[in-house]
This record gives C-alpha cells, structure tokens and sequence, in this order.
C-alpha cells in the first residue's frame, strides 16, 4: 500500500505544482493543496501513516540542508542584526496578541499563554521553497528570513521550557538552556572541524557516491544532535548544509542532494502536509479558525517586517521579510502536540490549530509572491 501511496504523491505533486505554476503561483502551493485532496477528508487515497511521516520528516531535513548550502554565508552574517530583531519581535507580537485571544475566548491566563506560544512559532521550510522558486534564496531578504528563523526556534523551545515549568511539568531550565548552548558551540565545532575532515577522508574510498554519502551522514548527525537538545532537526541539517557550503565539494553535493531530495522525498513532506488534516467538524468552529488564522497572518507578518525595519530594510522588503516568518508549519504542531498532551489545549482547540496552521502555510507562498513580485523573480516547477 506504501508504494502505491508513493506513486499517487508523486504523480500528484509534481501535476499540481505545474499547475500552480501557470496559474501564477509557487509550485509548493499546488503541492500543498493537493495534499487535502489525497488525504482522508476528500479521496482517501493517503493515510497520515508513521511510515509516511517518517519519509516526511527526511524531506524537510533535506531541504532545509539543501537551504544551507545555497545561503549566502557573507549576506548571512551581514543580516545577523536585522534577522535579530525580525526573531525577537516576531515572537512578541504573536504572543502578546495571541493571549489576549486566549482570554477574549474564555482560556486559563495559562493555556492563554500557551496559545500565544504556539502563534509564535515559525517553521521557514514552506518559505524556503517559495524562496527558491524565485530565485532570493541568496538574497539580503532569504538570508535574514533564515536567521530569524534560528533565533525564533531558540527562543521559542525556551518560552516553552519557562511555561511547561510554571504549568507543573518535570522541566529544568537550566539544563535546557545549557542543552541548546552546548549544541551550537558543538555545532560550530564540528562544522568547522569536523565536516571538512570527514569529506575529504571519504573522498577517495573506492566505492560509489563516497563524497554524497559522507555529506548525508553529516546531514541527519547534525538533525539528531539538533533533536536530542531540544532544537527543531531542521537547524541541525541547515547548520550542517552551512559547513557543507564552506568546503570543496558544496557543488558536487549540492547538484546530487537536490536530485534525491526532490524526486521523492521533498514532494512527500509538501504533500503529507495536506493529507495530515480532516476537514469533517470543522465546520462547529468556523470563526474561531477564521479569526485565529487572521491572527496567526497578521501577527507575524507585522511584526517581523517590523523587525526587519529597525534591521534596515525598506517597507517593501520589510513586509517580503514578514511574509516568509508567517508559515507555522511543523513545529507548530510539535507544539501543540505538546499541550493536547499536558491539557493546556482542549482535543477542540487542537483540530482548530491544525487548521489554523494549514492556513497559514498554504498563504505564505503566494503572499510571499505577491510582494517579491517586481524584484526580478525566476519562477520554475520543482
């Protein structure tokens, strides 16, 4: 059943993302649609299996390693200052506001709190594909969007720390803060050297694709190290795609990672997007998804653009900066999963976010078009 639901994805990813295209969208947004339209609530053609999620999840660390080795490294370090403030206030706005909705719709002051946790999260993996599409992945834009994207996850795994403790969870703070520091001072350790060592060793061995299978291997380390401290796995494959990138064998690497990962595995993590909801009930809690999804957009993209504007960008590049933090994605989820399961969230209230969240991954690459628009963008189906 496995293979045949493979073929469907594929078969249908790949036609929906072209039609995307010429109706003037990014691909992923065909991807993602047609996504709801295997899945249990229209045809039923994919069940959100364990397999399939696992397949998805191998999808995104590809492609967020893949974002690593296309990223600028001088843009990125000239951006640390914007994408600093895009970080800080796009977590502040979603969070303030997201608690006063929590109360205006009878919510404890701490699921409130959590529900304003949950709007701040960012999950750039949608962003970055819409990015590469047109062509501003190595633009001063791409290069901040990711760094806050960093910072947004960091400060966000913290806040959650900080509310579990307060909400009566088995949660050390310190040890959690000292996890994440570690991980990045082992991270930049290794990227600097490690990474090359390992390439260079694997090199010359006298079997086939010795230097791609050396940079996979650092690809899902480096994912596993990220998980294991409490980080999102993507930071993990996007740091190791950064250390690839400083090396002699960024293109070799670049041109075979991106043929494996988008010939099947990225196409299921769009695709698995859409099949992981269920439209049937939804209906009951219309506006709270209607209002909560407005919330969701507008919150990030203000209040990341205006980060981006303290940062030095002008208006329009502000509000393309704000579009790409807007999409909640997976860690999102993650999130909520966690509150479904220490009761700050309702099973109701759960669905709702699902959606909510769809919403806002499925806005993010044609608000992310709408205003890129006019700045010399590439468009091509992936």
């Amino acid at each position: 059943m496995l293979i045949l639901e493979l073929a469907a994805i594929l078969f249908a990813a790949k036609v929906a993302g072209d039609i995307s295209v010429r109706l003037g969208q990014p691909a992923v947004l065909g991807k993602l649609l047609i996504g709801i339209v295997l899945g249990p609530s229209v045809l039923g053609i994919v069940d959100n299996t364990d397999i399939l999620k696992e397949i998805s999840q191998i999808g995104v660390i590809l492609l967020m390693f893949i974002a690593g080795l296309e990223t600028d490294i001088d843009e990125f370090k000239r951006s640390g200052k914007a994408a600093t403030y895009v970080g800080v206030l796009g977590i502040a706005m979603p969070m303030l506001l997201g608690y006063l909705a929590g109360i205006s719709i009878g919510l404890s002051p701490m699921q409130a709190m959590f529900l304003g946790l949950l709007l701040s999260a960012t999950s750039v993996s949608i962003s970055v594909q819409a990015l590469k599409e047109m062509d501003q992945l190595k633009s001063k834009e791409g290069a901040t969007i990711l760094g806050a994207a960093v910072i947004d996850d960091i400060l966000v795994i913290i806040a959650l720390a900080f509310l579990m403790s307060f909400a009566g969870g088995d949660v050390n703070i310190t040890q959690v803060v000292l996890k994440k520091v570690a991980f990045f001072a082992i991270a930049v350790l290794l990227a600097w050297k490690v990474v090359p060592i390992v390439l260079k060793k694997f090199a010359p061995l006298r079997v086939t694709e010795t230097v791609i299978s050396a940079a996979l291997i650092i690809c899902f380390f480096f994912a596993y190290l990220a998980e294991y401290a409490g980080v999102a796995a993507i930071i993990g494959s996007y740091i190791a795609g950064l250390a690839v990138s400083l090396t002699n064998y960024k293109h070799e690497v670049f041109e075979k990672v991106e043929t494996i990962s988008y010939s099947i595995f990225v196409p299921v993590f769009f695709t698995s997007i859409g099949v992981t909801v269920e439209i049937i009930g939804i209906g009951d809690h219309i506006w709270l998804i209607f209002g909560l999804s407005v919330l969701a957009v507008l919150t990030k993209l203000v209040g990341c653009a205006a980060g981006a504007k303290l940062g030095g960008f002008g208006w329009r590049s502000s509000l393309a900066v704000g579009a790409g933090m807007v999409s909640r994605g997976e860690v999102a989820l993650i999130i909520a999963g966690i509150g479904l399961d220490q009761a700050l969230i309702s099973s109701d209230l759960f669905a709702v976010i699902v959606v909510v969240v769809l919403v806002t991954t499925i806005v993010t690459p044609p608000l992310m078009k709408f205003i890129f628009k006019g700045k010399g963008t590439v468009e091509k189906a992936a």
